[in-house]
């Protein structure tokens, strides 16, 4: 069967024909798409297999939960942005203690050139770090393919494998072909029933435990990059060129590939799964190359290793050494920019295209929040509004210009507080409601805990609006949440914000702000776009 879909599709229908019991996740570009594919056929096809697809409050939830379903021998798959990385890092590099029982993949999607992120960072770093074994596919048809070889050698070696993806790779669409039965159906492996694992001790990591546990992963470590060697998607071509070799990862290749359709002159190492392979590299210095240009998404990686496994003989070039781009995605046109060859006809730039730059929807609650929160905020010398990850973000943007920081997911809450202890006045934090239950519950804690002297406004629009409109987990309990925490719930006020309200709003905030003490304030509506989608499903009913 053939079909055409983005490497997120591919990576979903893969897990689901690998037989996966559940998917976890928190919702971030550009991973999203990977979840919503399995949610999508369950809701389609409701008499097939279960498979638990509801969204988790945050990725280290959603890293736990997968842990917890391959305790229990089950196959799961973890689905995150690069950043969410950072968030699900404790469960993650102590899963490699733990290992699986069945199968565990974890997919990074990565955002070089940050088209939806705060950073490029580069999650191969953390397959590195974990020292477990990791893919990173150069075509979707080698995404679907790798899924269903990554749970099998999840199975085979009882440890938890992790797949990295880029933009690129995520929302682009190729012809994939996927597994069949005779009869042409779908091959859809069955689930795998309950089993415990062998050696029940290797899951309490106490220190006795967790010291043989690492001496195990040091051995297994080894045996990653000997299978990694043999892995077919793998491999070192020599070309006619025998001192020009190139090291092509992941989507590198696909570029590579793509300005040399009658074959690349020179030798051509593939990499696409990781430990890096020191067999195949051995292969291409043998071939006499003095010369080795490394392509690679993200950071230079494997550029920086590869220096350290070839010697100072051979001279190795890439993103470090400023013949690929330091930063941003790579393409067709900076890779063949590299070889020296000349430049694909461009059609001329359209001077006439006016630019537009992203801005809160026209009707979002946001734009009324901002406006009540910019005068109240004007009418105090100094004020300081700390800001967080989500559509309201775009607050920093005219013609609001709101907000004065935004670092990662629930900082706005706890900088604040750090602001406020540092004798700040006012000190505000713009939250959303998922952001909220994500990452910033601890953080209202602290400020609780401390008396710290801060307003926060939970913004709250009924959804995860930024990637979508995905269910946000806190919704109708975020005052009782707020006053489980300890918020006197005298100071936990709900508004409307709708410019016939304004007054009202603006008073509200006026008020928390001469109160010493903690204050959250909740202006709730409805994200016009999620209002727009479920008006018309009403209307097809």
């Amino acid at each position: 069967m053939k079909l055409l879909l983005l490497g997120d599709e591919a990576i979903a229908l893969a897990a689901i024909h690998s037989g996966i019991s559940g998917v976890y996740a928190y919702p971030g570009t550009p991973s999203t798409e990977i979840t919503e594919y399995i949610q999508n056929r369950q809701k389609a096809d409701p008499a097939s297999e279960r498979i638990f697809c509801k969204w988790c409050t945050n990725e280290k939830t959603a890293m736990e939960a997968a842990l917890g379903m391959s305790y229990m021998g089950k196959r799961a798959m973890v689905c995150m942005k690069h950043v969410g990385m950072n968030v699900a890092a404790d469960a993650f590099v102590n899963s490699a203690m733990t290992g699986a029982n069945g199968g565990l993949v974890v997919v990074a999607a990565d955002d070089p050139s940050m088209h939806s992120s705060q950073n490029e960072q580069d999650s191969r770093f953390y397959g590195r770090f974990a020292m477990i074994p990791y893919y990173e596919p150069s075509c979707q048809q080698e995404a679907y393919d790798m899924v269903r070889e990554a749970f099998d050698y999840s199975e085979k070696m009882k440890i938890p494998v992790l797949m990295r993806i880029t933009t690129r790779m995520a929302h682009s669409r190729a012809e994939v072909s996927t597994w069949t039965l005779k009869d042409g159906s779908e091959d859809i492996r069955p689930q795998n029933r309950i089993h415990f694992p062998d050696n029940p001790k290797q899951w309490i990591l106490l220190p006795a435990n967790s010291r043989v546990r690492n001496e195990q992963l040091i051995k297994d470590k080894k045996q990653f990059g000997l299978d990694s060697a043999e892995d077919p998607h793998n491999s070192f071509t020599p070309g006619e060129d025998r001192g020009l070799a190139i090291v092509a990862c992941g989507i590198a290749y696909n570029y590579l590939m793509e300005n040399f359709p009658k074959g690349v002159p020179c030798g051509v190492l593939k990499l696409t799964r990781y430990p890096i392979p020191r067999k195949l590299v051995g292969e291409m210095v043998a071939s006499g190359v003095h010369r080795v240009i490394v392509m690679e998404e993200g950071q230079p990686f494997v550029e920086d290793k590869i220096r350290g496994m070839i010697g100072s003989e051979i001279q190795v070039e890439g993103r470090l050494t400023g013949l690929l781009p330091r930063t941003g995605e790579l393409s067709p046109d900076s890779v063949r920019a590299a070889l020296h060859l000349n430049p694909h006809k461009t059609f001329p730039k359209d001077d006439i295209v006016v630019p537009r730059p992203p801005a809160l929807c026209q009707g979002c609650g946001h734009r009324d929040m901002y406006a009540a929160l910019n005068e109240v905020a004007a009418e105090y010398e100094n004020s300081r509004v700390f800001s967080d990850i989500g559509c309201y973000t775009l607050g920093a943007l005219p013609p609001f210009r709101a907000i004065h920081t935004t670092v990662d997911m629930g900082a706005s809450i706890t900088m604040a507080k750090g602001a406020a202890d540092a004798g700040q006045f006012p000190s505000f934090a713009v939250i959303g409601d998922s952001t909220f239950t994500h990452s910033g519950i601890t953080g209202l804690l602290d400020c609780v805990n401390s008396e710290a002297n801060v307003v926060i406004i939970i913004s709250d629009n009924l959804t995860t609006g930024m990637t979508g409109g995905q269910d946000s987990a806190g919704t109708g309990r975020i005052e009782s949440i707020c006053a489980g925490v300890g918020v006197d719930p005298a100071h936990i006020r709900v508004v409307v914000p709708l410019a016939k309200n304004m007054e009202e709003i603006k008073n509200v905030i006026r008020e928390e702000v001469e109160y010493k003490g903690v204050s959250v304030v909740i202006p709730r509506r409805e994200c016009i776009q999620t209002f727009k989608r479920h008006a018309r499903e009403k209307k097809q009913q």
